[in-house]
């Protein structure tokens, strides 16, 4: 078998859109990281993790925005999830994975836990703010702050069942270009 030499050069910087990384925007990225909830940090180092990605991949102006959502998610699976498998063993630390993906113009988050309980995922406004007068906190729901935080944030929320029936993993999506033009349009009025 004969061994071709590429025409292409390996970690070359491309140019182009405005949200573009120098790691080469057309393949993408994907990382993974996992904590346990039992760690007292382990929202922060989940948080810290995925800002230093995104700073990494220079998707500065989403990172603050990811960061605060996976702050909530994770910050969801310490405070509600029960893992499935576990309920009966004392000390069983509860894993969380937080999965971080891009493609040209689009940014996944997603975490799993190890509880197949479905978030509860808000319906939408549930007062108007003209109604609340006063009442500020009549604005927010008791339930699902979180990812009422998510849904404000991201372009899309959603979440699916984990593999082989145990666990879940919820999704938020943010969409760069949208992004790009909300940062762009405050940055430039400072």
């Amino acid at each position: 078998m004969e061994a071709r030499q590429s025409k292409r050069t390996a970690n070359t910087p491309t140019t182009g859109t405005p949200y573009g990384s120098w790691h080469d925007p057309s393949s993408g990225h994907f990382r993974a990281l996992s904590v346990y909830a039992e760690d007292p940090d382990c929202v922060k180092a989940a948080r810290d993790v995925v800002g230093s990605y995104l700073d990494t991949w220079s998707l500065t102006y989403v990172a603050d925005d990811a960061r605060l959502v996976v702050s909530e998610l994770v910050g969801n699976v310490v405070h509600h999830a029960v893992p499935d498998e576990r309920l009966s063993m004392p000390g069983a630390k509860r894993h969380i994975d937080v999965w971080l993906m891009t493609w040209p113009g689009l940014l996944s988050i997603g975490v799993s836990d190890e509880d197949s309980t479905p978030p509860e995922l808000p319906a939408g406004e549930f007062l108007s703010p003209d109604l609340a007068g006063d009442f500020v906190e009549a604005l927010v729901p008791d339930r699902g702050r979180g990812l009422l935080i998510a849904q404000r944030l991201a372009d899309a929320v959603w979440w699916s069942p984990g593999l082989k029936g145990a666990g879940k993993t919820v999704w938020c999506r943010f969409d760069l270009d949208r992004v790009w033009a909300d940062w762009w349009a405050e940055y430039s009025t400072r």
